[in-house]
């Protein structure tokens, strides 16, 4: 079965400025290595489902995010504003069709996923999304693009319980905060502590009916693959399979690789391979393979092309066996 790859022109639109480490090179050096791979391996990459996504439908954005905030959005980028008042995020006047065309990827990779047109997903989007709140965007992300998949998957899918890893560096603040209440929605987290955005302590276990449904762990600067796997074995793994999902959501964020700018944590490339089988074990052993990855951090342009062409290719690997 194909794996679904699903980009857009739309999301080089998105303008940050000269100099900013979140810019469109980053999507563009994805794609030149995907062309690299396709040709040396044009036998598995056949099996690359590439889908344009829709402008994501208002209803599912309101979904998780303040109405009022949505339409702010709206009216900040066609009057030429800069920056985000509600945090450090740059935008221009076509961010914010690049933000619903993010989360609009979303969207169409639960929906290729959910009726057998591809066995798994990833999207390629920007901006990012894990640090947007209920209220407002912040740390270069205007949409939450996870958290609007994972409403998606519930609402349209009947995929009622929903998993989302998170293994970007920074933690996914915006994830948590949305869904922190949420008993239907296991968010877990593990990211470099402390940093940016100085949130998600092991005590974070989530508020109300959703306690126990948040899972944060941090490491400490230096932490390499072995202190990844450890976690995936000790925390993470038994959590997801405890939970049993109807479907995965990853946050895959590179920037803890040991060559990103914005890190101080040491995993390799190998290291975020090993996460990713483990991931796809997990996803194979609950809910039958089901999982839509979305790109976040990752700030080195060609480490980031190489992690992500390997997690596809793996992805792929995993789609043809099934």
């Amino acid at each position: 079965m194909a794996t679904a790859f699903v980009t857009h022109p739309d999301f080089l639109l998105h303008d940050t400025g000269p100099f900013h480490l979140e810019r469109p090179e980053r999507l563009t050096a994805i794609e030149r290595a995907l062309a690299d791979a396709a040709t040396a391996h044009p036998q598995l990459f056949r099996h690359l489902n590439r889908i344009e996504p829709d402008i994501a439908d208002l209803s599912s954005v309101t979904a998780v995010h303040d109405a009022l905030y949505v339409e702010a959005v709206s009216r900040w980028c066609e009057g030429g504003l800069r920056r985000l008042p509600t945090g450090d995020t740059q935008i221009s006047r076509l961010s914010y069709q690049a933000a619903l065309r993010a989360a609009g990827a979303g969207l169409a990779a639960i929906d290729a996923v959910a009726v057998g047109k591809a066995a798994n997903a990833f999207c390629a989007v920007r901006p990012p999304g894990h640090h947007a709140e209920h209220e407002g965007g912040m740390g270069f992300c205007i949409f939450n693009n996870i958290a609007i998949a994972a409403r998606h998957a519930q609402r349209a899918w009947a995929m009622q319980r929903v998993f989302i890893l998170d293994w970007d560096v920074h933690h996914g603040n915006g994830t948590q905060h949305i869904f922190e209440e949420d008993p239907l929605v296991f968010f877990a987290s593990i990211h470099q502590w402390p940093h940016y955005p100085y949130t998600g302590a092991t005590w974070e276990i989530g508020e109300g009916r959703g306690k126990g449904y948040t899972l944060n762990v941090p490491v400490a600067a230096g932490a390499g693959d072995e202190v990844y796997r450890e976690a995936f074995e000790k925390y993470i793994l038994p959590a997801a399979h405890a939970f049993a999902p109807d479907i995965v959501l990853l946050s895959a964020g590179f920037d803890a690789h040991h060559d990103d700018l914005l890190s101080g944590t040491e995993v390799t490339e190998s290291g975020f391979s090993d996460m990713l089988r483990r991931v796809m074990e997990m996803t194979d052993a609950c809910c039958g393979g089901r999982l839509v990855s979305m790109l976040e951090g990752g700030y080195h342009v060609e480490t980031l092309g190489r992690c992500t062409v390997r997690h596809i290719e793996m992805m792929l690997e995993r789609g043809v066996e099934t």
